[in-house]
């Protein structure tokens, strides 16, 4: 027999093919198990011929490692090819098994067998393809022993490749470690097998009949075998960091939206349901009890006392109620029910398939948890509760019908002396459709013109010329007649109908202080209020802009009115908002000054140009009263030190306009000055006093 000898750099060589070849296949592996339809395809397809490849460049680089003492050998090349087609098929077959959901024993070990015998008939196809003359013999404990090697591993590259197929701590050491075993084991299956054959002496190559050198071939075998797996492996790691930067992505952006959902159907401060969810609930709820015939209520509750807590303690107080006031509420009513803050001091509360007497002793709970006191800042609180309650289906058949019946029961608790509940009564139907009817009738009043402006006159409380005029909204029903904001606004809040109305307010006034201002009234400047939903609007510093070059007014022409309880709301807002608005000319207005709740540290910085005393305060001066007085001279001269502008308004009698005189009062305003009128009149009767 002839002695065989290997070349032992090409030995080498085919073992490091060997590992790349079982590195990347245990990465084709991850894509093919975590890809999606057509795209688990592709990568099958993609990693059968690339791992094919592989094995297949590792058992030709070790067949033209193999040498024997005679003339050159070569290989056929339709031979070769079928044992490339071999192994590519059998590579497919084990990257499918292993991106299966499960792989048992017993699947495992007929695998093993069928990829093993696959592998092997590659090796030895491959030898074939030497066409030796006469045709070698192999010694039977060798091909046993090659074929067993083949089996093995292969029932462990897919035993190893299912468990690394997925993240594993350190996963790229154990791709690593992994590989090198498969490699090894490959190569020891090639070897044995080579060892196998025995070449009778006088053996001839009729495949190198045609020639070619072999160096060139290992090297062209070398470089196409590992450029393939390299770009192979190389789409591999993209494509799995492409993923795990989606997934990142898509969990960043499922968190956002999580948020965002949060955000849209939650209040901000007590993180109760808000108007929105509170809506979907109840619908979800009429659903089901129409389906089952079934009942719920419907549970309106308005805290007694907040605003006053709010206004005189601030803000940060009556946060602080409102959130304990919802951890109450929470506590409870059961996991079923919802809980919603729809408004400043108001929760709804839905019961869920309740009977009326369920939905009593609710409401009693609920009484009696807010007689319990509430604590800020070591500070004792005393509120209380006024609820309405509607029930499903005898006080509605739709969400708007019950809550509007609620509210109305509510609000009947509140004249009948709060801290308590009612249910809905026809009875109370009558005041229900009133306000309906008003709030309907709004939307009529904005797209007919209903709105007119009068025009309360300001004075100088030194010369008594006027300076200018308060614009004051009224309503001219067409069944009701005359209408005072007191009687509407609120409802206008509520339906958000506020802001197109203020919208027309602003713009009718910056019309009328354009005319006056073309008729030689250049001192005078026209006041316009605005209420909290206005002034928390997001369209305002743009809308007083445009209505300015609309008209082409002069900015300090303009005063803007808020409250002191809307100013020291959200002070950061309020500064932010304020100071834009007064850097575009405008005149700012702190209106009904003295209620509230003002901390001198915020209302020297804000950018406000004049404090309108409350005529509550003004009521008592001139009949004797030290309170009022008292206060009154402590405003103008709080507002002189810090540089506003001091404005009284509800001046009724000479005695109050005096007093305010003497106390150095910048503007007079009210009845006893001049009441509100029509611009037209305001015109005929002050022009002449203007100087």
């Amino acid at each position: 027999m002839l002695k065989e000898f290997y070349d032992i750099n090409l030995v080498i060589i085919s073992l490091l093919v060997a590992i790349f070849a079982s590195y990347t296949a245990l990465n084709m592996a991850e894509r093919i198990s975590t890809a999606q339809g057509r795209s688990a395809q592709w990568w099958l397809i993609g990693g059968a011929f690339a791992m094919g490849v592989g094995i297949w460049s590792m058992h030709f680089i070790g067949m033209l490692a193999f040498q024997l003492p005679m003339t050159p050998l070569g290989y056929d090349l339709g031979i070769t090819i079928v044992s490339l087609v071999v192994v590519v098929a059998v590579s497919g077959f084990a990257l499918w098994q292993v991106s299966q959901a499960t792989l048992p024993m017993t699947r495992l070990l007929a695998s093993a067998v069928l990829m093993g015998l696959g592998v092997a008939a590659m090796h030895y196809i491959g030898m074939a393809a030497m066409r030796m003359s006469p045709a070698p013999t192999y010694d039977p404990v060798l091909f046993a022993l090659s074929i067993t090697i083949a089996i093995g591993a292969s029932g462990a590259a897919l035993w190893i490749a299912f468990q690394l197929r997925h993240h594993v701590p350190h996963i790229i050491l154990a791709r690593m470690a992994a590989a090198v075993v498969m490699g090894v084991a490959i190569c020891g299956m090639h070897y044995t097998g080579m060892a196998a054959a025995e070449f009778p002496i006088g053996s001839i190559c009729r495949a190198a009949s045609n020639g070619g050198n072999l160096d060139e071939l290992a090297i062209m075998v070398v470089m196409g075998g590992s450029g393939i797996l390299v770009i192979a492996l190389l789409i591999s790691v993209f494509d799995s960091r492409l993923e795990s930067r989606t997934a990142a992505l898509a969990l960043s952006l499922e968190k956002v939206n999580a948020e965002l959902l949060q955000q849209t159907l939650h209040d901000t401060l007590t993180r109760l349901p808000n108007r929105t969810l509170l809506e979907d609930r109840v619908s979800q709820s009429l659903h089901k009890a129409r389906r089952d015939k079934g009942s719920f209520s419907l549970m309106f509750i308005d805290i007694d006392g907040f605003k006053t807590i709010n206004d005189s303690l601030g803000h940060h107080v009556g946060d602080t109620l409102l959130v304990e006031a919802a951890a109450r509420l929470r506590k409870i009513l059961r996991a079923q029910d919802t809980v919603a803050r729809v408004g400043g001091d108001e929760f709804v509360v839905l019961l869920d398939s309740v009977r009326p007497e369920d939905a009593a002793t609710v409401a009693e709970k609920v009484v009696f948890a807010f007689t319990q006191p509430f604590t800020s800042s070591g500070r004792e609180l005393r509120v209380s509760a006024s609820i309405g309650i509607a029930m499903y289906p005898d006080n509605g058949q739709t969400y708007r019908e019950l809550a509007i019946n609620a509210d109305s029961a509510m609000y009947h608790t509140k004249r009948s002396g709060r801290n308590g509940y009612h249910f809905f009564e026809a009875s109370m139907h009558i005041n229900t459709q009133n306000r309906l009817d008003m709030m309907l009738d709004l939307r009529v009043a904005l797209e007919q013109q209903q709105f007119v402006l009068y025009y309360q006159p300001k004075f100088d409380a030194d010369k008594e010329h006027i300076v200018g005029a308060e614009a004051l909204l009224r309503w001219h029903h067409p069944k009701l007649g005359m209408v005072a904001p007191d009687q509407f606004i609120s409802l206008a809040e509520k339906s958000g109908l506020i802001i197109p109305i203020g919208d027309w307010v602003l713009d009718q006034a910056c019309h009328q202080m354009r005319i006056w201002y073309d008729s030689g009234h250049t001192n005078w400047s026209i006041s316009v209020n605005l209420s909290a939903l206005q002034f928390g609007h997001e369209r305002l510093l743009e809308l007083v802009k445009s209505t300015l070059i609309k008209w082409h007014l002069p900015a300090h022409c303009l005063t803007l009115e808020i409250t002191e309880s809307t100013a020291m709301h959200n002070v950061k807002a309020t500064l932010e908002i304020l100071d834009q608005i007064s850097k575009l000319g405008v005149r700012i207005s702190i209106d009904d000054f003295g209620t509230g709740y003002s901390s001198l540290l915020y209302l020297k910085r804000l950018p406000a140009h004049e404090l309108k005393i409350d005529r509550g305060f003004i009521s008592g001066l001139g009949s004797g009263g030290f309170d009022d007085g008292a206060i009154v001279s402590a405003i103008i001269a709080l507002g002189h030190t810090l540089n506003f502008k001091i404005v009284a308004e509800g001046v009724e009698t000479e005695a109050q306009k005096t007093f305010l005189q003497d106390l150095g009062c910048d503007e007079l305003q009210g009845y006893g000055l001049g009441k509100p009128m029509s611009a037209e009149h305001l015109t005929e009767k002050f022009a002449r006093r203007a100087n």
